[in-house]
Order: structure tokens, then sequence, then C-alpha cells
């Protein structure tokens, strides 16, 4: 399989991640849980079906000590009971950030006041960013069909 465009190696496209790995290393270095950050970048993946960021976010998170046991159940979330509190509410505002089209109301105020009740307003700024920074490389990965499975942690810096 290979993708229909080479994103990463095209120009233009290279300016545009560029701005989108620039946006993600603020969110990075925030004071957002490193763990959190992770499993909001896998369920976004998972809702989004992009293989190539699930790969590489399950993957990262592994390198980064996360448990088989947590990666496993991230799309289960609901029902598992290895997440904390101020993780179900990043996953929960993560989903319906990232599934706004098939909301009408968009984000529920109950989801924002109960990720409001985890997260310092730094944080939260930083929850929302990447919320938006991995949906839209999921998008550019799903649209160009980028394939998965060959990532490796820290291929990327």
């Amino acid at each position: 399989m290979e993708s229909r465009l080479n994103f990463f190696g095209h120009p233009l496209a290279g300016k545009v991640l560029k701005h989108l790995n620039s946006a993600n290393k603020v969110v990075s270095d925030s004071t957002l849980p490193t763990a959190t950050q992770e499993l909001v970048k896998i369920r976004a993946s998972q809702i989004n079906g992009c293989g190539f960021c699930t790969d590489m976010h399950t993957k990262d998170a592994t390198h980064a000590g996360e448990t088989p046991q947590r990666l496993n159940l991230v799309a289960a979330w609901r029902e598992a009971k290895v997440f904390t509190d101020a993780e179900r509410a990043a996953l929960e505002l993560t989903e319906q950030g990232t599934r706004i089209a098939d909301a009408s109301g968009g984000v529920t105020d109950e989801a924002w006041e109960n990720a409001a009740k985890h997260f310092d307003e730094d944080q939260l700024a930083a929850l929302v960013s990447l919320i938006a920074v991995i949906n839209a490389y999921n998008r550019v990965n799903v649209i160009v069909q980028q394939p998965a499975g060959d990532y490796q942690p820290g291929q990327f810096g």
C-alpha cells in the first residue's frame, strides 16, 4: 500500500506539517499529563479510522511506559476501570470534539464542566488544542491513505 500523495515529502505540505508540528510541540510541552495526551491522540485516531496515527501513538505510549491493558481498553474506556477520572473526562471531551459533525449540539456543557473539574485553564487550552491538532493530522493521513505499521518511536524527532 502506498499513500496517494507523499505528504511528508511535498514542499507545500511540508510547510503545513511544520506549523501543525509547532502547534503539537506547544501542547506536548504543556502541563497536560503526557499519558493523557497519548490517550487523547489514540482515541481520536481510532474514531477517525487513522491507522497511521493509531500505530504511531500506541507505539509512542508503549515506549513512554503505558501498559498494554490500558492501550487495549482505550476504545472501550467507558467500561474500563483502568483510567482516572481526569483521563475519562479528557476522553469524553475528545470523543465529543472529534464527532462534532455527528452531534447536533457539539460538545456538551456537561462534558466541558467535567473536564474543567480536572484540568486548569492552561491544561484545558492544551487539551482543546490537542484535540484539534490530532484531528487535523488524522484527516491528512486518512485523505492521502498514509499506510500504517512501520512507525518507530521517535521517528519524527
